[in-house]
């Protein structure tokens, strides 16, 4: 085979292993570590000295070459940013979806068709395939391992340029391949932390980032004061501990409003939602069934419901009520494996039947 392919190489056991299959395969494979200035000593961090030595020894063993591309800028304005700017209007990011939209199949995409690659691989566990209607994105055989959920805003036209190798293979699998071959990551263990967060938390995290954290009141659903907050970048929906409240009854964030810097809180039952507001929409599929399920956050179990189009936004009214609905999470949709898009969430909605 002819075709050349750039993998995305973090130092972990999963992009090396698609490094591997495919030069098995017979494609000319390179690897590519994007540096993203972030100083940690964790090495089973991604983007770490350690991580970018790691994947450097993997493409040694496999005989490939291997490149290093800066993207420490890109990460601040497009990932970390966005992740302190939602924070602070009192919504809950997921980074990871930023990261792949902007960075892994945004720029790093562009950069390897520029250098005349065929195609960009990562070691995500996800599948691309091809029908009669053209390119669809799918849950891998792994679905304990799916990772659709942090994919879905990749633009449908991009798909037939991206290759996703360990689509048939479970975790296991992967593991053992890594250590048949001995590749010197075989062992390494998994970070599930946000890359960039190299402190205890996110609220460490933030804590060091924003300078003005304003305290204010944390009232109930009938606006009685029940105490305050030190700022509602500490806060997301569905939190109970941390708020310093003494209550017969476990209470829970409802509601965050920056606006009035001011955060609601109530009962498990009050976390209930029937149905929400997408913004930010990424369609890979035309043609949706009626009904079609809803994950609401990565470890979520999808919900089925309707979906309409509002002009450039998505309504959902899910059949069952949802807990905990977040504003500024993804909701991503499917139909059995295929993944149909996704959306940002901006409004929940209460009491839709």
């Amino acid at each position: 085979m002819n075709k050349k392919i750039l993998v995305a190489m973090s130092g972990g056991v999963d992009s090396s292993v698609a490094a591997l299959l495919l030069k098995k395969e017979g494609y000319d494979v390179s690897g590519v570590t994007m540096c993203l200035g972030i100083a940690t000593d964790d090495s089973a961090k991604c983007c770490g000295a350690s991580a970018l030595d790691d994947a450097k020894r993997v493409c040694d063993r496999l005989q490939i070459p291997h490149y290093v591309f800066d993207y420490a800028s890109q990460l601040e304005k497009k990932v970390i940013a966005h992740f302190i700017s939602e924070y602070q209007k009192g919504r809950t990011p997921n980074p990871c979806v930023e990261c792949n939209r902007h960075l892994k199949f945004g720029t790093l995409l562009d950069k390897a068709l520029s250098l005349a690659f065929d195609f960009l691989a990562t070691g995500h566990y996800a599948a691309i395939g091809k029908n009669e209607n053209g390119y669809f994105l799918a849950r891998p055989k792994d679905k304990k391992k799916d990772q659709t959920y942090f994919l879905y805003s990749i633009p449908y036209q991009r798909l037939g340029d991206i290759l996703f190798p360990l689509a048939r293979f479970t975790k296991e699998e992967v593991r053992d391949l890594a250590k048949e071959y001995s590749l010197p990551v075989a062992a390494k263990q998994e970070s599930q932390d946000i890359c960039f967060v190299t402190q205890k938390n996110s609220q460490e995290f933030l804590s060091e980032r924003v300078r003005e954290c304003k305290p204010g009141p944390i009232v109930d659903l009938h606006g009685k004061l029940l105490g305050r907050h030190r700022g509602i970048i500490f806060h997301t929906i569905g939190q109970r501990a941390g708020l310093g409240i003494s209550h017969p009854t476990p209470l829970y964030v409802l509601s965050i409003d920056s606006g009035r810097n001011l955060i609601v809180v109530g009962e498990k039952k009050d976390l209930m939602a029937n149905g929400l507001v997408a913004s930010d929409v990424n369609i890979l599929a035309e043609n949706w069934p009626k009904e079609v399920h809803a994950k609401i956050r990565y470890r979520k179990k999808g919900a089925l419901c309707r979906v309409t189009k509002e002009k450039d936004k998505l309504k959902v009214v899910f059949a069952e009520g949802q807990e905990a609905i977040t504003p500024g999470q993804s909701v991503v949709f499917y139909d059995h494996d295929r993944v149909l898009g996704g959306g940002i969430i901006d409004e929940v909605m209460h009491g839709i039947y």
